[in-house]
């Protein structure tokens, strides 16, 4: 297919133009897993609910309507009700087990630091797994996807201000949880 605009390759996919589609499912494909990925907490979900996302998405585009929104935001709401429903079906959230966080590349710092860097990053997730779940969306889209406060609140159906003040919100909720944990590891 020549240089297309995504615009072009979005209308083209609308007409039901498999290789279109092709090329929107190559671009978002990685920012609806990790979306997905930060929402489960696990390998074979995020893979099974990433499909599913581009599937109903394949179905369903040719109802899709541009209402001066991404196009992202789109697949970002398929995403976020596929999330949603599944965590509804296992009526519990799930946390990473240790065994499936990702280990971090060696950079030349020494082991003892490494593995304190690591509890670090393992107990801030399981501080931002006991957010809400518009909590951890939230953080997800902002420090994941960099994505801005405006298409934030155009994929959670917020407006910007309303995104702003949960962000603040979630952010004084890890200071705080932060601050508890802390002084409990000092007792």
């Amino acid at each position: 297919m020549p240089e297309l605009s995504e615009t072009e390759i979005l209308a083209r996919a609308v007409q039901g133009d498999r290789d279109a589609f092709g090329e929107i499912y190559e671009t978002y494909i990685g920012r609806i897993y990790n979306y997905v990925y930060y929402r489960t907490g696990n390998v074979e979900d995020a893979e099974d609910l990433t499909a599913r996302v581009f599937y109903r998405a394949l179905h369903h585009i040719r109802n899709y309507n541009d209402r001066g929104v991404p196009f992202s935001a789109w697949l970002y709401r398929i995403a976020h009700n596929l999330v949603a429903n599944w965590h509804r079906d296992r009526s519990r959230r799930q946390e990473i087990p240790l065994s499936d966080t990702p280990n971090l590349p060696y950079r030349g710092e020494m082991p003892e630091q490494a593995l304190m860097d690591n509890e670090d990053r393992r107990g801030l997730m399981r501080m931002i797994r006991g957010l809400p779940p518009d909590r951890q969306e939230l953080l997800i889209l902002k420090f994941v996807d960099h994505l801005s406060n405006a298409e934030i609140g155009q994929i959670m159906g917020r407006s910007e201000g309303a995104v702003k003040s949960l962000y603040h919100r979630t952010l004084l909720a890890l200071r705080d949880e932060v601050g508890v944990a802390g002084s409990e590891i000092e007792e």
